[in-house]
């Protein structure tokens, strides 16, 4: 077993001596426990996870699925991009929700502007969808559905080969369809890429870079 348990350890003793675990010698990855745990991954709005190492390919389709739960105006969700211009990207800006598209001729965005405003970051949880197909894109939040116009109809193709950034980037990777630097504060679950009939669940646990980023537990709704 390579990756670490997904659970709350309390109450530990060696050799019948109580292990202090308020002030351990070293700590990773390591949040506290919560009274009320819903099922999701907490992002504490410092960092982020970064998924598939070896790079995803959107190319002409994906459809994006998430649930997401925050109290923050402004937040990255995910971002995949390339070193040219070709990106995706999904954002929370003044409690907006922003998808970004950039198939290499330039990029456009689908907007969701709900109607009362700060609505989305009412720390409940909020369905979304981002779907790209070729030089349509669409974003559906809570059965809401936002469409828009593409000019650049001959350009089908975003050709992303960096890894998938779920809730922040690093300074120093470039993020072409991101206009928020905001890491995410707040919980993300069943996050779901699909591509024709390939869906994929990702595993937050499982990404190979995680900082501020808590998998498998998210505290209970703030009251």
């Amino acid at each position: 077993v390579t990756h670490s348990i997904p659970a709350c350890i309390g109450s530990m003793t060696i050799n019948s001596k109580q292990l202090d675990k308020e002030s351990p010698v070293s700590i990773f990855a390591v949040n506290k426990c919560y009274e009320t745990v819903q099922e999701g991954t907490f992002f504490d709005g410092s960092g982020f996870a970064a998924l598939v190492k070896e790079g995803y390919k959107v190319r002409s389709d994906v459809n994006i699925t998430l649930e997401f739960r925050t109290t923050a105006a402004h937040g990255v969700l995910l971002g995949i991009s390339s070193a040219k211009v070709d990106a995706v990207g999904l954002e929370i800006v003044n409690g907006k929700v922003f998808f970004h598209v950039n198939n290499g001729a330039g990029r456009i965005t689908a907007t969701y502007e709900p109607r009362v405003a700060n609505s989305l970051c009412d720390g409940k949880w909020h369905k979304l969808q981002a779907n790209k197909s070729k030089h349509h894109i669409a974003l559906i939040i809570d059965g809401n559905l936002v469409q828009t116009d593409n000019p650049y109809i001959q350009s089908t193709s975003a050709d992303t080969n960096n890894p998938i950034y779920v809730g922040g980037y690093p300074a120093d990777v470039k993020q072409n369809c991101l206009t928020s630097k905001s890491s995410f504060h707040g919980c993300l679950r069943n996050l779901m890429l699909t591509k024709g009939q390939q869906a994929e669940l990702f595993d937050f646990s499982r990404a190979f870079d995680l900082r501020g980023v808590f998998p498998h537990s998210c505290p209970g709704a703030e009251h």
